[in-house]
């Protein structure tokens, strides 16, 4: 039985698509394994976001294929669709699948023998009208599956080159998504993360389909669910009625991703974000009076073109007045096909460099203000890990922190409820008070 290993760059999206090119393959006979050294296809699924994320893919490629020379390497994702003849190049690839070709992928390993020039498949992107759901029961190793509702971005933003390598939006049926999350309930998945390249546009394009809100009443009514969780929603279309929803299901989880990119209106049209920064304030303070406890996080881009300090400080103002439990912070990185890439007025290299260090500084303290706040109270949570030889467990609340439960071992895949004991800078320490039935 031929063997594979996948090694997945990027979001969550990715990381559905991986799980879908994983099911598809066990479909065809064939058998993961833990090492790319064993294997006998090496599959990298790319990011092409930045320039850094470009680099590191090249760099795992080589690394793979000097770890195992006999081995195939396929490569496919988002920088096999933006650039897809630089990977060909490189030495061992043997194929280049674009996300047009994603579905073909197993079918095509199965059938085909190892090219003498690396292969590119590459169908246009906007023959695309729908986006499957694939069974995301084999997560390779991960206890909470990830179910993708929506694909592609009709957006343009100045920076972004996701709209170009996932192409139009489009969503999957309701139906499709509601029989894959109740066949991951009877496999007894406890929680269930729902996510998509712009999720917040879900069933928007076509006449007739429901949206998001609509879709999510209809999921925490499913027999057994244990929790779902969202993944991040853009704040132009992120309805007030989600988060009604998410205050009175037990099944929803108190975790929110809204970016943000600045705080600063100037530099949001700049952007071409269709929205203000008193949209973000006022959905995230809804969010915090609606469900006091929850956890919201945030998308800062650092140093984009244009940006002066005073932009800079707007930005800090805003975040520093908003009850927000941690950041992801980026420095702009131009992307060759944005608009971005040409604009003029570069911020230089030590400004943005200083002002992303401020940013992740500030995204410290708000992680442990938030932490901090739920010193003695229990939160419902599920273990990540069962760590016996090391005798800890790792939990992650509904909320979204991360803690670590000493000296206590439960397999992972169980909800239960903490205690938070002690918070420090790095890392969160709690007590299992219950396991839920």
């Amino acid at each position: 039985m031929p063997k594979f290993f996948i090694q997945t760059f990027g979001c969550r999206c990715n990381q559905a698509d991986s799980a879908a090119i994983r099911e598809g393959l066990y479909r065809h006979s064939m058998s993961e394994c833990g090492d790319a050294s064993d294997a006998d296809f090496i599959i990298v699924n790319t990011c092409t976001v930045t320039h850094r994320s470009d680099q590191q893919v090249r760099q795992a490629i080589r690394g793979l294929h000097r770890k195992n020379r006999s081995a195939r390497i396929i490569v496919a994702g988002c920088y096999a669709e933006r650039d897809p003849d630089a990977l060909a190049a490189l030495e061992g690839v043997d194929m280049v699948f674009g996300n047009a070709a994603r579905e073909q992928l197993p079918v095509i390993l199965n059938k085909r023998g190892r090219p003498d020039l690396p292969l590119i498949i590459q169908p246009p992107l906007d023959a695309l009208s729908e986006c499957p759901v694939h069974s995301m029961a084999q997560t390779g190793g991960k206890t909470r599956p990830l179910v993708k509702l929506q694909d592609g971005c009709d957006a343009r933003c100045s920076y972004c080159i996701v709209p170009k390598v996932r192409g139009p939006g489009r969503s999957a049926r309701a139906q499709d998504i509601l029989l894959e999350i109740r066949a991951l309930v009877d496999k007894g998945f406890q929680e269930i993360v729902l996510t998509g390249v712009h999720l917040g546009t879900y069933g928007r394009k076509k006449k007739g389909h429901i949206h998001l809100v609509d879709l999510l009443r209809r999921i925490v009514e499913i027999p057994g669910l244990g929790r779902i969780r969202l993944s991040s929603i853009e704040p132009m279309f992120f309805e007030r009625s989600i988060v009604r929803l998410a205050a009175k299901s037990k099944v929803f989880a108190h975790h929110f991703h809204i970016p943000l990119q600045s705080g600063s209106d100037r530099i949001l049209r700049r952007m071409r974000r269709p929205y203000k920064a008193s949209r973000f304030r006022e959905l995230v303070r809804f969010i915090h009076d609606e469900i006091p406890d929850a956890g919201i996080g945030t998308d800062v881009l650092a140093g984009f073109p244009g940006e002066t300090e005073y932009d800079f400080l707007e930005t800090l103002d805003l975040i520093k007045a908003l009850p927000l439990a941690y950041l992801h912070v980026f420095p702009f990185s131009p992307r060759e096909g944005t608009e971005a890439c040409s604009m003029p007025d570069r911020v230089p290299a030590e400004t943005l460099k200083k002002r992303q260090n401020i940013l992740l500084e500030l995204s410290r303290d708000k992680s442990l203000a938030f932490r901090s706040h739920f010193i003695g109270r229990t939160l419902p949570a599920i273990t990540l890990s069962g760590e016996e030889e090391r005798n800890f467990s790792t939990v992650l609340t509904g909320n979204y922190i991360h803690a670590i439960v000493p000296a206590h071992t439960v397999p992972p895949n169980r909800l239960v409820e903490v205690r938070i004991e002690e918070v420090k800078p790095d890392k969160t320490i709690a007590r299992i008070s219950r396991k839920v039935p």
